[in-house]
């Protein structure tokens, strides 16, 4: 039983030695163009959807009228488009290049089918090494929720809300 435990205890050094190595000695596919480690997607989405479900708010404090809407459009526009883009526009030079490529909210489902508390969560605290900044320092709470709730009915927005997303990006919004 003793020479079983040993051979196990070694057996998982040897495998934390050998990753351990393969990271640092530069083999590890870490250029945006570089095919994906085995796992690596579904390690990631396993772990920020069991983050996420864990720590979302679960009550939406604003409604989702026109106004709020509105106000969404206006900080998606200026803050989220040059990645996640806008209705009718092509993907721009910057979402191409990243990885992963981020999801164009504007195309397909996009993220009509997630409850807006994780889109908050998203918004706020960001995604690790996606590219996905956390804007808890240049959004206010209610601008958060604002362009949560837009992303979350961007299959069903109001003429006004449509054409607030058709005018041009401005510069970033500020608290």
């Amino acid at each position: 039983m003793k020479s079983f435990m040993f051979g196990l205890l070694l057996g998982v050094v040897v495998v934390v030695c050998g990753a351990f190595a393969y990271f640092i000695s530069g083999r590890a596919p870490v250029a945006t163009s570089a095919a994906p480690i085995p796992f690596e997607k579904y390690l990631a989405k396993k772990a920020l959807d069991a983050r996420v479900t864990r720590e979302m708010p679960n009550t939406v404090p604003i409604p989702a009228d026109e106004p709020n809407l509105l106000a969404g459009a206006r900080v998606f526009r200026d803050n989220c488009a040059v990645c996640h883009g806008l209705p009718g526009q092509p993907v721009t030079a910057i979402a191409s290049g990243m990885f992963p490529k981020p999801p164009q909210l504007f195309r397909g489902k996009g993220v009509t089918d997630d409850p807006v508390g994780e889109s908050y969560w998203k918004v706020v605290n960001g995604i690790r090494l996606s590219g996905m900044p956390g804007f808890q320092q240049s959004l206010s709470d209610t601008q958060a929720w604002q362009v949560s709730l837009m992303v979350a009915n961007a299959g069903k927005l109001p003429d006004a809300v449509q054409a607030a997303l058709s005018s041009p990006a401005s510069s970033p919004s500020t608290k």
